[in-house]
């Protein structure tokens, strides 16, 4: 159901050109903010743009790496320029690199860090800086992932990198509190997407390994984002929330 409590809000969400990019930005923009959704590859940004603008959203759209710090700052400016403020950053966009550890490349290793924590750790900097510009707060929300939590095979890399973030929001709590500046992250567990359900056994396997008896959404998702990022959690700051249907509780693995 939509509401307005995100009207006079302004959003950057990058990946989100599908999955659960697409519909944190698509929640946020029915909730009366302006968005600027992001995601590398233009074509599925400007389609994802275009659906949420024919919902009756405010959707602008602006394709490019964000493991490039140029086009970090340029997405903000953007943002500013076409809408006057950025009030909410979304550090969505990242990466799931899988191999053993005995056999993994370092510029697989380079990339995941590029994309992931790189990436992120720099779309939060400069959103905080246009964030205190202005003086009027603001929340960051990073995405990390239940690898952040519990171990998984052939994932070492991309669960580092993950519980990275988390420890990057706990750290910021510092600097950003005096800023009125929330940060915290959300950790999905086993989603549907367009991308996991290309495995034909995805939502098979994990319902049945998931205590609540179901695979995530990209709805379950997004509300626990929107959640973070809205009036009701000003108070909270430096936390995870781990949305995957109890697996985390108990970790069985689908191999």
């Amino acid at each position: 159901m939509s509401d307005n409590r995100f009207t006079n809000q302004v959003a950057i969400v990058t990946g989100a050109g599908q999955g659960i990019g697409f519909e944190i930005a698509r929640q946020l923009a029915l909730n009366g903010a302006s968005v600027l959704l992001n995601d590398i590859d233009e074509g599925m940004a400007k389609r994802a743009s275009t659906v949420i603008n024919a919902l009756g959203g405010k959707c602008h759209y602006l394709a490019g790496d964000v493991a490039d710090i140029n086009f970090i700052q340029k997405m903000v400016d953007e943002a500013v320029g076409k809408f006057g403020f950025v009030t909410i950053a979304i550090a969505n966009a990242g990466i799931t690199s899988y191999g053993e550890f005995l056999d993994y490349q370092p510029e697989a290793l380079q990339s995941v860090i590029s994309l992931n924590l790189f990436g992120t750790f720099f779309l939060a900097q400069k959103a905080a800086i246009q964030m205190k510009k202005q003086g009027s707060g603001g929340s960051i929300l990073l995405m990390s992932s239940v690898t952040g939590h519990q171990a998984h095979k052939n994932l070492a890399a991309y669960g580092m990198t993950k519980a990275g973030l988390e420890m990057l929001a706990k750290s910021l709590v510092i600097e950003l509190s005096p800023l009125n500046i929330s940060i915290n992250t959300v950790a999905p567990g086993a989603t549907l997407t367009e991308r996991t359900l290309q495995d034909e056994n995805y939502e098979n396997t994990w319902s049945r390994l998931t205590p609540m008896g179901r695979a995530g959404t990209v709805e379950d998702v997004a509300n626990a984002v929107l959640f973070l990022v809205s009036p009701e959690s000003r108070h909270i700051t430096g936390q995870s929330l781990v949305v995957d249907g109890g697996w985390s509780a108990t970790s069985p693995s689908p191999y």
